[in-house]
């Protein structure tokens, strides 16, 4: 079994602090970011970053539905940690300056593939689907603190 890593990035016209926020925010902003993927989004804990617990449903593809229950963490400062009760899947989301009033998002997320043709499969098309589906996101985020 390999592990699996998907990344998108995005330069964003605002502060990484109301980027980092609007993120964090999982009690607001975050639901009215989440593309068509995502279904039953539901906050079960918390609501504001570190100590969050928060549940979605991920359509992948027509075929694969992820059920997630995510803890989340702020291990250092502008990194939001996301990981998976349900499985091993963690994605990352990194807020940094990247000049004047712009920021850098960068999101990973990694997981224990499947072995075999399958995994070798998922391995090949599964980062390219993850990462059409958070650059949407990203694309809703900039909408969002770029107003």
């Amino acid at each position: 079994m390999a592990q699996v890593e998907a990344t998108t990035e995005r330069i964003v016209a605002a502060d990484a602090e109301t980027v980092f926020d609007a993120l964090a925010d999982y009690s607001g902003t975050r639901a009215k970011l989440l593309p068509e993927q995502f279904s039953e989004y539901e906050v079960r804990e918390g609501g504001d970053g570190e100590g969050t617990l928060v549940h979605w449903k991920l359509q992948a593809t027509s075929k694969r539905v992820r059920d997630c229950l995510l803890e989340v963490s702020e291990p250092t400062d502008g990194e939001l940690v996301e990981k998976d009760r349900n499985s091993s899947m963690v994605t990352t989301w990194r807020v940094t300056p990247a000049g004047e009033g712009t920021s850098r998002v960068v999101v990973t997320t990694t997981w224990t593939g499947a072995g075999g043709i399958g995994g070798f499969f998922e391995k090949t098309f599964a980062p390219k689907g993850l990462g059409r589906i958070y650059d949407a996101m990203l694309t809703k985020l900039a909408a969002e603190v770029e107003k």
